[in-house]
């Protein structure tokens, strides 16, 4: 029988064939723990980060325990959106890692939309 982390390590392999980020579209990667959600846009080609944010960023973190995590994931969201504007960067391709695009990372990906990133 398959663990968890093994369908997702499985799922991860068979996106990342084919979801590559390039310097004009970048990869926006998210990553989800128990308690907090990370997202960072990547140029593969050239092997860097080119913008972050995650919920233990300061300008994220704001109401802390009294806020969902569906409510963070759209902190990050945005916050991602508005870092990639900041860079020049309008339009990304949605790297899920592995995970389920329900929840969280739903959420995460329709503040991003609405705070004008492309995908």
């Amino acid at each position: 029988m398959r663990t968890k982390e093994e369908g997702r390590a499985k799922r991860k392999r068979r996106i990342r064939k084919r979801v590559n980020g390039t310097a004009e579209r970048p990869r926006l990667s998210v990553f989800r723990s128990g308690k907090h959600i990370y997202a960072q846009v990547v140029d593969d080609l050239g092997g860097a980060t080119l913008a972050a944010a995650s919920t233990l960023h300061k300008d994220v973190r704001g109401a802390g325990d009294k806020r969902t995590k569906d409510d963070a994931a759209k902190a990050v969201g945005t916050a991602i959106a508005q870092a990639c504007k900041q860079k020049g960067i309008g339009k990304v391709v949605f790297d899920r890692n592995g995970f389920l695009y329900h929840g969280r990372l739903k959420a995460l990906a329709d503040a991003a939309r609405e705070a004008g990133l492309s995908f």
